[in-house]
């Protein structure tokens, strides 16, 4: 006699019939991606449970990991990379690391930076590349002293000159003494911050956002002093810069203005 009713509709793992299993994929380095609105880029970094993305302008967006992801046009879940894999081959900046490799002797090119809270967040983020490279970071004590010392550098060919100035924006002081000493070998390029430490993410120190300070106070005085920092002499200014100093650990703690132009100096100072 014929079983009338067939089999069991019960039987096995009813439940997951008709689902689409959507595959778990580790957020590689350069693993390309693309989201359901088009964007498309390719893994940056990892960091706090985010992705970062750069398309292929060098813009970098950073999304929530898990769901939402294409890779090759099939969905996917990203999740973080194993821990034995996190961070292995990449400096501070994002570059590929160099294991094993000693400094390069320096070139005679140089990068050059208004002051010393300015070079040593440079060392912080790029050092590691920068040594690979041989190219030296100085600081000028301000830029009113840039068009002396190129005069003493004599930038040519085999000396290349890049430039890292704050608040380079239209019409400024900064602006007008860029515009003066700009050449084939001589490259500046800025920031639209009124100090380097705007270029660190305000989250990173704990604040929503840098605070407004009135024309006619000294900034950084008047930053601490809105944040309830002390602020009373230079070496509560040099505590602060190294509480600040101290939140950044990669690029993805800089604003993208600093990192489009620090990078674009290493390229010039090392073609």
């Amino acid at each position: 006699m014929s079983d009338r009713y067939g089999e069991d509709v019960l039987a096995g793992d009813w439940r997951a019939r008709g689902r689409v299993s959507v595959p778990t994929v580790e957020a590689a380095r350069d693993l390309v991606v693309e989201l359901a609105d088009g964007f498309v880029g390719a893994v940056v970094g990892v960091e706090k449970g985010n992705v970062g993305l750069e398309d292929r302008h060098g813009r970098v967006r950073w999304f929530p990991l898990g769901g939402g992801f294409l890779v090759d046009g099939a969905p996917v879940v990203l999740a973080a990379p194993r821990v034995a894999d996190r961070g292995r081959a990449y400096t501070a900046s994002g570059s590929r690391a160099v294991a094993g490799q000693r400094a390069r002797v320096a070139r005679a090119s140089r990068i050059l930076v208004e002051g010393r809270h300015d070079a040593e967040l440079v060392e912080k983020v790029w050092g590691s590349d920068l040594r690979v490279e041989g190219v030296v970071v100085e600081y000028l004590e301000g830029v009113d002293h840039l068009a002396e010392t190129l005069v003493d550098l004599q930038p040519g060919p085999d000396r290349r000159i890049g430039v890292l100035v704050d608040h380079l924006v239209a019409g400024s002081k900064e602006s007008r003494i860029a515009e003066r000493v700009q050449g084939e070998h001589v490259l500046v390029v800025g920031h639209p911050y009124i100090d380097i430490w705007q270029a660190v993410k305000p989250e990173r120190v704990g604040i929503r956002a840098w605070p407004a300070v009135p024309r006619g106070i000294e900034w950084k005085h008047g930053v601490c002093e809105a944040l309830g920092w002390p602020h009373d002499d230079q070496a509560d200014i040099a505590a602060a810069w190294q509480r600040i100093l101290a939140s950044v650990r990669t690029y993805a703690d800089l604003e993208p203005p600093l990192l489009a132009s620090v990078e674009r100096l290493i390229d010039h100072t090392t073609t």
